[in-house]
């Protein structure tokens, strides 16, 4: 029997090798998993819909273009997606990555949410809404191991 592809989306966090550490493992178990993302290159990101559409003067029409251009890619991969995977980095403020684990809620998607512990109690709405919440993204590959292959066995 043909095993199902999955398709896992992975939000938030654009400061750490966090996808990097999931696609190595992913790769390293051999799991039938394809992965997708925004656009993680931060300039490209913020200035899409004024590179593409025309300049503003006003940055908050700057900025609103480029939200608006990012949603097609964002919402088409995640309306396509098996399972999404939120990332909250405690660095930086990822509002991004809130709004992407309240469409994927609400689009009825699995959710797994991956951060610090030192961050539960600040997400701890957004965790109510996850199917799990990770620690590191090694934790991640375990549970696509489990939900691909309904599998313990240990994974890199």
């Amino acid at each position: 029997m043909a095993q199902q592809n999955w398709t896992v989306y992975l939000s938030g966090e654009i400061h750490s090798d966090w996808r990097e550490r999931i696609q190595a493992g992913v790769t390293q178990a051999g799991l039938p998993v394809t992965l997708v993302a925004p656009v993680t290159d931060h300039g490209a990101s913020d200035d899409c819909g004024v590179n593409i559409l025309g300049g503003e003067d006003n940055p908050f029409w700057h900025d609103h273009k480029g939200a608006k251009v990012n949603a097609i890619r964002t919402r088409t991969l995640m309306d396509k997606s098996d399972i999404v995977v939120v990332r909250f980095g405690d660095k930086y403020k990822q509002w991004n990555a809130a709004f992407d684990a309240g469409y994927a809620a609400a689009l009825g998607k699995p959710m797994i949410v991956l951060h610090d512990p030192a961050l539960t109690h600040a997400l701890k709405e957004v965790d109510a809404a996850a199917m799990a919440v990770a620690e590191d993204p090694a934790q991640v590959v375990q549970l696509l191991n489990y939900a691909v292959n309904g599998s313990l066995d240990a994974v890199a």
